[in-house]
């Protein structure tokens, strides 16, 4: 008597299954008021969808290579986010003016310094050195820092009574800020490549991925499955941002610090992503998601302000205070040391991660 095996139906992983139940979520409680319970659950799902768009940014990395991959999950990110500014705007109420100001700069600080610092703490805790591009990685890092000047700095010190620009300095502003991202896209996607690619301790590039690629069918599975999983990422940190509200006016903390909540919820993927190519040495991969993320934030978020201020009322405040421009003073001369040389210790990665904590505690207590 013979016995034969039976084949089982092949169940969908919790990385396909995860981002679906998060938009079904999402759909559910999307302008409802919902309980402590519902809000737990929301959280759970939250955090998958994040960590299934980790794994679908890679999938889609692998398929379309370095340094397309990291440009995939920066863009689409940022692009979510632009979409959550100009809907909270649109609602209204009195912390609007600056709303996109703070979000911008606390995702210019999560980049330069959260993420750029935990990628160089991990790659040289495994490595002993993390090496990378000097060469990309200061042209993308020049490119951050003039986008933050023009977009953040410069709107303090014009002629209008309030830290906002004109009609036309705005314009201005919005045409530079995406000329410069497009630039940067150019440089990086085509005309000089090799810049943006991972480096060995001689500078010789590496070889990236010794696994066969994804098909192209898994690669569109996969693309999909991270824009409907970045969607709920935002939705769902949307929802919760009441709740996140409620809890931060019970501690007593300034309402500026909820959109340092959000913009780490909504950077969640990107921060776990740079991570797992830090502990696999691939330093440069990293530092391309952390400086693309802060080019997109700037580059996207002001053009697409500026058009939304046609039909928007009320001011716009771009400008940073001085305790902000202090701490991004800090940031450009110390990102431009560690960045020279074109390798980084345990020391550099520290110095940024004690700049984003001096941040995050300074967003708290003013």
């Amino acid at each position: 008597m013979t016995s034969m095996a039976v084949a089982h139906p092949r169940l969908p992983s919790w990385t396909t299954v995860a981002p679906i139940l998060a938009m079904i979520a999402l759909a559910l409680v999307w302008g409802r008021d919902i309980g402590p319970v519902v809000v737990g659950i929301v959280a759970v799902l939250l955090a998958a969808a994040v960590l299934s768009a980790v794994h679908h940014a890679e999938v889609v990395a692998h398929r379309v290579g370095e340094p397309y991959g990291s440009l995939v999950l920066a863009v689409s990110v940022t692009v979510i986010e632009v979409a959550l500014i100009v809907t909270l705007m649109a609602s209204g109420g009195p912390e609007v003016a600056t709303l996109a100001r703070d979000t911008v700069f606390a995702a210019l600080m999560i980049t330069t310094n959260g993420i750029l610092g935990l990628s160089l703490l991990l790659a040289s805790r495994r490595h002993g050195t993390a090496h990378f591009n000097r060469d990309g990685t200061g042209a993308a890092l020049a490119t951050a820092l003039t986008l933050a000047v023009l977009s953040l700095v410069v709107p303090t010190f014009t002629s209008t009574p309030g830290p906002e620009f004109t009609g036309p300095q705005l314009v201005f502003a919005a045409i530079a800020s995406l000329v410069l991202y497009l630039l940067f896209v150019s440089t990086q996607a085509k005309t000089h490549r090799n810049f943006f690619l991972p480096v060995d301790a001689e500078g010789g590039l590496l070889e990236l991925d010794h696994a066969s690629p994804p098909s192209h069918r898994a690669a569109w599975w996969s693309f999909g499955l991270l824009l409907v999983a970045l969607v709920a990422v935002v939705g769902l940190a949307k929802v919760e941002s009441p709740v996140l509200e409620a809890a931060v006016r019970a501690v007593g903390l300034p309402h500026a610090f909820v959109g340092v909540l959000i913009a780490l919820l909504v950077l969640a993927p990107e921060t776990l992503a740079a991570a797992r190519a830090a502990r696999r040495g691939r330093t440069q991969i990293s530092l391309n998601l952390a400086l693309g993320s802060a080019m997109a934030s700037i580059g996207l978020t002001i053009p697409t302000i500026a058009v939304a201020s046609i039909w928007l009322e009320g001011p716009l405040h771009l400008g940073l205070g001085s305790l902000h421009m202090a701490l991004l003073a800090v940031t450009a001369v110390v990102a431009i040391l560690t960045v020279v040389p074109g390798r980084a210790t345990r020391l550099q990665g520290g110095v940024h991660l004690v700049l984003f904590a001096s941040y995050v505690f300074l967003a708290a207590n003013p």
